[in-house]
Formats: C-alpha cells, structure tokens, sequence
C-alpha cells in the first residue's frame, strides 16, 4: 500500500452521501463503523458515568442493540449524530426483560453477555436468520462461569434465557473459531466479574476485531494484558468518555472496489493510518489488483488502473472475510483467476456467503470452483442477472458493484442493506452519476 500525504480539499457544496470531484468521487458521509457502534454501546452500558457517541451507526443492527439496551432498563438518548448512554456497572436496571435482537450477530451475542453481570432473568429471541447462527462456545463459555443459560429451543441458538446473579471470574478456555465475537463478548465483560477474568483461547478468526475490542476497552479505562493466546482482563471500572465512531471500513469498501473496477478515484475521508479496523487492509488487496492506493493520517483514496484493469491473486482473507464477497463482486474481471483462502467462517453468517457468492457468479455466467473454505473464480465477462441475495446487506452491496461494469443486474432483496447502511444504492448512484 502506497503511503503518502496530499493536502486538504478545499471546501465545496456536498451531497447527501458524497461530493463531486474533478476526477473523483470523496464519499464525504459514510456511516459509522458497525463494530465500533456496538462495542461501545456496551462499553457505554458498562460504564461509570455517562458516555456520549459521536457519528455512531444509525441502522438496523445498532438501532436494535440500542433497543436491547433500553429493554434491559439502562437509559439512552438518541439524537442525530449524537447518542447519549448512562452506565450501569452492577448491570441491567431491569430485574425481568425481553430483548428481540432482530437480524444482529453483536447484539444476539454481547447483550446476553452483559445480562449475566446483573441480577435478574433476561429473555432474548432474534430473527429467523440469526437464531440459525451459532452461539455454542459463547453460552458454554458462561456456564463454566457459572451463569445459568437455558436454550429454550435448540442447544447453543437463540432463544436462550440467561438468570443472573453476577459473573465471579476465573480462568476458561475458549474456541473462537467460529467467531471472534465470542472472544469480544467475554474481554467486554470482564471487568463487571469480581475477580477478573483470563481467557485462553484455542482458535480464533477475525483477530483484527480483536484488537478493536482491546484499543476501545482502554479508551475506557480498561487495559488487556494479552501473553500469545492468553487475555487476562481485570475486575476494575469502566470510565465514561465521549467516544467519536470512526466510518465503517467494510461498507467503505465497496467504494474503493468501486474505484478499482471503473479506473476513477474515490477517497474515504476519516479512515485514515490510525483505524482500527482491520477490514481496512482490503485496500492492500486491491492494490495488489492493480489500483493505486494512497493512505493518510485522516483518509483512504483508490484510483483504479486505466480501464478498470485488475490482476489475479490467491488471498488468505481470515482476518478480512467480510470483504469477502467484495473481492468475489470483482473477480469476474480480472485478468486472471481470483482464489480467495481460510474463509469457512464466511459459511455462518447471515447466510452461508462462499456458496451465496458461487450461486450468483455462475447465475452471472461466470466459472466458479468451490471448496469448504475457498473460492477460485475464473475471468469472464458477466452477463446479466438477477442476484439472490439471501437477505444478506453484503451480498446484496457486494454485487451492487459488479453491476457498475454490467448493465441489467438487479436484486432480489435490494432493502436488505438497511442492517448496516440504508442510504447504500443512494450513496452509489450518487458516485455513478458524480
């Protein structure tokens, strides 16, 4: 990845979700990171004090996770741009509760989580897709804390009932193969034990997810001692803080895949060298394609190669997976084949995406190869087709972008998006007409 400074922008009229540049496209309104939104949600809930979000993500999974909170009794004020939360270190307000987790995996697993450190007993359903996502290694993980959890219909699936009495802490061991979530969800609670908590764990994919959960638990007072595969989280407060969201690095990369494939520029602004993201690295991906990547202190920019060239790669995508389906919408033309690696966890998400993305690239007439957890994707022109999207936001964005290269795309489920970024097909028909 190319690292350089460029000087600032001057000022022009903008958009609802974008400014027109001469020769570029600056997506001036992204929305605000997911994962950063619900972590410090909790952090916020977990908190002595009370804790203001600046730019948090206003969609359909945070929204829920905001609704979960309030069911649990803890106070919240939602105002554009600005969410305000008061703490509640000793947990829920609520001695009884229900919470519907709609359709979010961060909100089905950490609430669950943060009940078990109050006192009470706390229902919580979700949607049909989420109940068939796996929650397994995360109630284990409280039983051997000695948190009650009763799955009310199928073992380690939502419903589940958590009756609380308080976490006292120890040491547990934990596979998080599935999910890094399970790994987050337990570093969260942590200091709400009473003795602290050490956590070894086994396996672990998304790590960079990991590091977000580490950098913002300190941003609260709370720092990790981490030795290999070993957490040791003490039993020590939370601080409230004003905490600014920076812009999500998974949705921002649909627009720089945008920018790699049609050879424009388009520059992410406030996503710059100090994000925490990880799913930033997809940036590296696409200049390994061929685009030109400029990464600054306070912004990302992609220019695209003259004609959308884009090279074949092999990938390992375990710690990016949810760009996934990203590089898959873009595969189709490269110059040679694209296989992208270690992605099984891809299998369990809100739909089983390796097999999601082979079904609509060969709808696309696309040649596709297929293993338990790789996908090689041969060139060909896309012709077009009608995609499947499984209601699944990143499916359905993912193949938004191949539609910028092949007229007469559409999709099944266009509003699914709303999980994580309701103003998408606006924000890329402003960058396609810009």
């Amino acid at each position: 990845m190319n690292n350089a400074l460029s000087s600032p922008h001057n000022e022009r009229p903008r958009r609802a979700d974008g400014e027109r540049l001469s020769g570029g496209y600056r997506f001036q309104d992204a929305p605000g990171s997911k994962s950063i939104t619900a972590r410090a949600l909790f952090l916020a809930a977990a908190a002595r004090g009370t804790t203001v979000l600046h730019r948090p993500l206003v969609a359909d999974d945070t929204v829920g996770f905001a609704e979960g909170l309030a069911a649990l009794g803890y106070r919240l004020e939602r105002t554009p741009g600005r969410w305000t939360v008061e703490g509640r270190p000793q947990g829920p307000a609520a001695e009884e509760a229900a919470a519907f987790c709609r359709d979010g995996a961060t909100t089905a697993r950490f609430l669950p989580v943060l009940a078990a450190a109050g006192h009470g007993v706390f229902r919580f359903d979700a949607s049909a897709q989420m109940r068939r996502r796996p929650l397994g290694p995360l109630t284990r993980a409280l039983r051997a804390l000695g948190v009650t959890v009763i799955h009310e219909e199928r073992e380690g699936h939502h419903p589940l009932t958590v009756h609380a009495d308080g976490i006292s802490g120890g040491h547990i061991t934990l596979d998080a193969g599935l999910s890094s979530q399970f790994l987050t969800a337990l570093l969260l609670v942590g200091p709400l034990t009473e003795r602290g908590l050490t956590i070894t764990v086994t396996d672990l994919v998304s790590a960079p997810y990991v590091d977000i959960t580490l950098a913002m638990m300190e941003s609260f007072g709370v720092p990790v001692h981490r030795d290999g595969d070993t957490f040791t989280v003490p039993a020590q407060p939370y601080t409230a803080t004003d905490y600014t969201v920076e812009p999500d690095a998974s949705t921002a990369g649909y627009f720089l895949a945008a920018a790699a494939l049609t050879g424009r520029r388009v520059t992410v602004p406030g996503l710059g060298s100090g994000s925490l993201q990880g799913d930033l690295r997809f940036a590296r991906v696409l200049a390994r394609m061929g685009a030109q990547v400029m990464l600054t202190e306070d912004e990302v920019s992609v220019t695209g190669a003259p004609g959308g060239r884009l090279a074949g790669i092999t990938v390992n995508m375990r710690d990016i997976s949810d760009t996934m389906p990203t590089l898959a919408a873009l595969a189709p033309f490269a110059e040679g084949p694209v296989r992208i690696e270690d992605v099984h966890n891809t299998r369990i998400k809100e739909c089983d995406r390796l097999e999601a993305c082979a079904e609509n690239l060969r709808a696309l007439g696309v040649p596709v190869l297929l293993g338990r957890d790789w996908i090689e994707i041969r060139p060909r022109r896309p012709r077009p087709a009608h995609i499947a999207c499984h209601g699944d936001h990143r499916i359905a964005m993912a193949f938004s972008i191949t539609g910028l290269r092949t007229p007469g795309i559409t999709l099944d489920d266009p509003g699914c998006v709303k999980k994580t970024f309701p103003g998408f097909h606006r924000a890329l028909d402003d960058l396609r007409n810009s």
